[in-house]
């Protein structure tokens, strides 16, 4: 079945640098999109930034735009979100997420989230 670990939140300041992990298993994952999502206290879960299998096209919110970096390793079926100057409106609780299948058979599946919070 699909299984995600990820890694790499935690407490940073303002200004500050983080990279986030995500391995992934149960799938094929070279061929798949893989996003990372986040959801603030009180808010909707939001897609941050999207990078395509085939290609590793990639396409990111406008609020991370230049700060926000998503990347893949196909060897390793771990996509990452390398994130910088970060900013106290970044906290949130980061997924990773895959949508496999077509149509009414496509499902999303999530990792079980990281917490990052930046405060000084």
């Amino acid at each position: 079945q699909v299984q995600f670990v990820e890694s790499g939140g935690g407490l940073v300041q303002p200004g500050g640098s983080l990279r986030l992990s995500c391995a992934a298993s149960g799938f094929t994952f070279s061929r798949s999109a893989m996003s990372w999502y986040r959801q603030a206290p009180g808010k909707e879960r939001e897609l941050v930034a999207r990078i395509t299998g085939v290609g590793g096209f990639t396409n990111y919110a406008d609020s991370v735009k230049g700060r926000f970096t998503i990347s893949r390793d196909n060897a390793k079926n771990t996509v990452y979100l390398q994130m910088s100057s970060l900013k106290p409106e970044d906290t949130a609780v980061y997924y990773c997420n895959v949508g496999l299948g077509l149509g009414p058979e496509r499902h999303d599946y999530w990792g079980q989230g990281t917490q990052v919070t930046v405060s000084s």
